[in-house]
């Protein structure tokens, strides 16, 4: 599954979370992903081994979401990946709702998929592998403007 190649996947016939270790594993330099919502372990383990590679790896997640999942702090408190929290654009009550992320700058995942359990057991949910320069452009350019606007919530 190269990154050069455009696609898009349904939870409907494949692993998505598995798809996205896969992809996680052939980046080379970077990883940044803005969320809504994780719990899936499968994910946050992925990141931190392409951390431990040596890559840059940045995660935005959703304030609320944050704070109501316990899941998502327990996961996140096991690991050294850095991470901010952020609400939407009008401060609480409104949600960070990306689900994409920036691999390499060279490739963008999109989509409605959540990196969670129920995205990947229940829910019809897609993903779009995108190779395209502008579109990793434009999404790399919303998280840089989003990643110094996040309060700190890492250790690191």
């Amino acid at each position: 599954m190269g990154h050069n190649e455009g696609r898009v996947l349904f939870t409907s016939n494949t692993s998505i979370a598995s798809a996205i270790e896969e992809l996680l594993k052939e980046a080379s330099v970077s990883v940044d992903a803005a969320l809504y919502r994780l719990t899936n372990p499968q994910l946050p383990r992925a990141l931190e081994q392409a951390q431990g590679r040596g890559l840059q790896v940045r995660l935005l997640i959703d304030q609320e979401k944050y704070e109501e999942t316990q899941a998502t702090r327990d996961l996140l408190a096991e690991t050294p990946i850095p991470f901010r929290t952020l609400h939407g654009r009008k401060g609480r009550g409104t949600k960070l709702h990306h689900k994409f992320a920036t691999l390499d700058q060279a490739v963008v995942l999109a989509g409605s998929y959540n990196w969670t359990m129920e995205s990947e057991e229940g829910n019809y949910d897609h993903l779009l592998v995108l190779p395209n320069p502008g579109l990793v452009q434009a999404y790399q350019l919303e998280f840089d403007q989003l990643w110094p606007s996040a309060p700190r919530a890492d250790s690191a």
